[in-house]
């Protein structure tokens, strides 16, 4: 039976702490990963549509590589936009930055708004670990 584990990477210890949830949990060969928005490790919400798509990313590579995962390895990514889907140009491009040659499955949805006012999107992922291998 395969084993579950709780992935934080670090810098994200103050998410699992304060808000008791993890950033990914491992079952398995499969890497579930914790929606991710773009904030720093100090969860201050970054400035900038780009910038934000940028960190919102940057986190989800955090994740992976905690798991010893990466881009190539996400089979599957759902994004939740604010309000719009306005941004979704400049947002395709920051994507195509990560994801370069191996594309997962995406679902896109347009929200009415985060729990954290100035979000713009949040990215949840799934990965097979070894796909990248």
């Amino acid at each position: 039976m395969p084993k579950r584990e709780v992935i934080v990477p670090e810098g994200m210890e103050n998410i699992y702490d304060r808000y008791h949830y993890a950033p990914g949990i491992l079952v398995g060969d499969t890497l579930y990963c914790s929606g991710q928005v773009g904030r720093d490790a100090d969860l201050n919400v970054v400035e900038g549509a780009e910038a934000q798509f940028v960190q919102a990313f940057e986190n989800v590579g955090k994740v992976l590589a905690a798991a010893n995962a990466t881009f190539d390895d996400v089979v599957e990514m759902e994004t939740w936009f604010a309000d719009s889907m306005a941004d979704l140009t400049t947002f395709m491009t920051v994507k195509d930055r990560f994801f370069t040659t191996r594309y997962p499955t995406w679902t896109g949805f347009a929200v009415k708004g985060f729990s954290m006012p100035g979000i713009l999107v949040e990215i949840k992922c799934k990965a097979v670990l070894g796909l990248s291998e």
